[in-house]
């Protein structure tokens, strides 16, 4: 049975793939930083391949530790899905240096660490699978969230430059863009803000949770071998 481990499994998008995931016939390591009831019991009805682990992302120096954690416990990963994000928004003007560097502490040195470490088990096998969770709005840009847009950015540089290197060892390496989704992130915006969001989409509606994570499920799997290097946009065609 394949290891795959998930970041920000508890709720939303994260949640969502974990319970494909399961279905898919595959070991979860699931981390977030708080379990939530739903994960709780998607554990409870998989008790033997869906697993959680508590874990903050911004504490980067203890991810070689986790990794250890894992590997030991699980043996080789196959498959590393980078969910987790923060999505403060703000007019970079007025906000605070300290949510600045969490915010790229979390959406951008976090992934990058992790993959380090998850990697090496990859390379082993020489075989695997990286998807990195970006947004549409590393391309497309949105009043307020100029820093999670560099984040989501350099996420998908990094998969560009990344597939290079472990292509070799047929470790392919995508990244996943989500437009605006209809999960928990999306409950704050205010006015008409979500109305014009779907307006603008050629569907009608936003993008939801099982939209993006079957593209998921189907890049890990053998189907998508020969796929790398590339960003998958599921946004209900907001940016057609």
């Amino acid at each position: 049975m394949k290891n795959v481990i998930i970041t920000g499994c508890a709720k939303g998008l994260g949640l969502e793939t974990s319970k494909m995931l399961a279905d898919a016939g595959y070991n979860v390591l699931g981390i977030s930083r708080t379990p939530t009831e739903e994960y709780q019991q998607l554990q409870a009805n998989n008790p033997k391949t869906v697993f959680f682990y508590q874990f903050d992302f911004a504490e980067v120096k203890e991810i070689s530790a986790l990794v250890k954690q894992l590997t030991k416990e699980h043996g080789r990963i196959f498959g590393l899905i980078n969910n987790a994000a923060l999505g403060h928004d703000g007019v970079l003007a007025t906000m605070h240096e300290t949510d600045i560097s969490l915010l790229l502490k979390v959406n951008v040195e976090a992934p990058i660490i992790l993959t380090k470490y998850v990697s090496r088990s990859m390379l082993l096998n020489r075989v695997g699978r990286i998807i990195n969770v970006g947004s549409i709005i590393g391309s497309t840009g949105f009043n307020g969230l100029s820093v999670y847009g560099a984040t989501k950015s350099a996420l998908g540089g990094f998969t560009k430059s990344l597939a290079r290197e472990l292509g070799k060892s047929q470790i392919t390496v995508n990244t996943l863009a989500p437009g605006y989704m209809e999960t928990n992130m999306t409950e704050g915006l205010v006015g008409d803000k979500l109305e014009k969001i779907k307006r603008r989409s050629c569907l009608g509606r936003l993008a939801n949770v099982k939209d993006a994570a079957s593209m998921t499920l189907y890049l890990l799997s053998d189907d998508a071998a020969g796929i790398t290097g590339a960003t998958f946009t599921i946004d209900a065609g907001s940016t057609a």
